[in-house]
């Protein structure tokens, strides 16, 4: 009670919050973790994971991907958690200024927040190769082998896959949020990913927290840490 008590006193007293979160904020809503223990990096199929979220196999093998990214990277009919719901609640109380996601499921957007930097794109997000026509994701979802649009193009999803590099504009209105940030809440992520995770290098601000089941990097320049599930921690809160 006293680490939440702290996190309260936190929020309370600052005016340019930013969340950084990775896929923890999204397990509560029934998507699974890439490297939990139960998660797609130990499961066994043809290819390790990693080779088949590659931009590499997208082109050459794209039957395999679009099966595996049907089976195991898209979940329509996942619902906000109380996680996404407070940051939401947050941000319209006029503290939050920013959400800055690893995750692909557009959640916070479901949930209601406005100013979200999704750093390696969304599932909802699909787009021809050639034309650039768009498709929704229950398109993708739903049809059978590669997708294909009228024009005979692949329908791609617009993710960040391995061997591909981030969106400009969304990096660079991340960082900015970050450098401008009194606090900046990490949760839900390992850390581990890059360059996202270099990202919050470059907080100047008085209060860095993490939330996180298991120990990141961040947490020894942390002035809180917490090791619980993020939801179960926000639903604590008030605003």
């Amino acid at each position: 009670m006293e680490k939440i008590n702290k996190l309260q006193s936190i929020i309370d007293g600052s005016e340019n919050i930013v969340f950084f979160g990775g896929a923890g904020v999204s397990t509560e809503s029934g998507i699974p973790d890439f490297r939990s223990q139960d998660g797609l990096y130990n499961l066994k199929y043809a290819y390790p994971p990693e080779q088949i979220v590659s931009h590499t196999f997208f082109k050459f093998r794209p039957a395999e991907f679009f099966g595996f990214y049907r089976d195991k990277m898209v979940y329509p009919a996942a619902k906000p958690n109380p996680a996404h719901i407070f940051l939401a609640k947050l941000e319209e109380a006029g503290k939050l200024k920013a959400v800055i996601t690893q995750n692909i499921d557009g959640l916070h957007q479901a949930a209601g927040n406005k100013t979200v930097y999704e750093l390696h794109g969304s599932v909802l997000r699909n787009y021809c190769v050639r034309c650039r026509r768009f498709y929704s994701v229950e398109f993708v979802k739903n049809c059978d082998g590669v997708p294909v649009c009228d024009c005979g193009g692949v329908v791609k999803p617009d993710v960040v896959l391995y061997e591909e590099g981030l969106d400009d504009k969304t990096v660079s209105g991340a960082i900015s949020a970050i450098e401008n940030a009194d606090a900046l809440i990490i949760g839900g992520t390992s850390l581990a990913v890059y360059p996202a995770a270099g990202f919050i290098d470059c907080f100047r601000g008085k209060h860095l927290v993490v939330i996180n089941k298991s120990p990141t990097p961040a947490d020894l320049r942390a002035e809180l840490v917490i090791n619980e599930p993020i939801g179960e921690v926000f639903s604590r809160l008030r605003i």
